[in-house]
């Protein structure tokens, strides 16, 4: 397993409002590279350093999450994704579920 992944994922928008998994540090450092540069401010600083930190040191996987996850808040594209979508679920006429 990898030891880059976090407990929990972080979903995020893209700008194409899809939402996206940040499932590991890797994830979460190509997502904040790829952030616009006129965007970027002292929470993404903060973020930034932590992933960058996590990735070359150990610094905890857990404090690198929460700081990706407050940028995302920040930003307003965090999504909560706590409550399972009826497509999830595979339950329903067409699913393949026997009754």
């Amino acid at each position: 397993m990898n030891d880059r992944m976090f407990d929990s994922p972080v979903f995020v928008k893209s700008g194409n409002s899809l939402i996206q998994e940040i499932a590991c540090l890797d994830d979460a450092l190509e997502f904040l590279y790829e952030w616009p540069k006129n965007r970027r401010g002292t929470i993404y600083e903060t973020a930034l350093r932590a992933c960058q930190r996590a990735f070359d040191s150990d610094y905890p996987l857990t404090a690198a999450r929460d700081a990706f996850c407050g940028f995302a808040k920040s930003v307003k594209i965090h999504e909560d994704v706590t409550v399972t979508l009826p497509w999830m679920t595979g339950k329903g006429p067409g699913s393949g579920v026997a009754a």
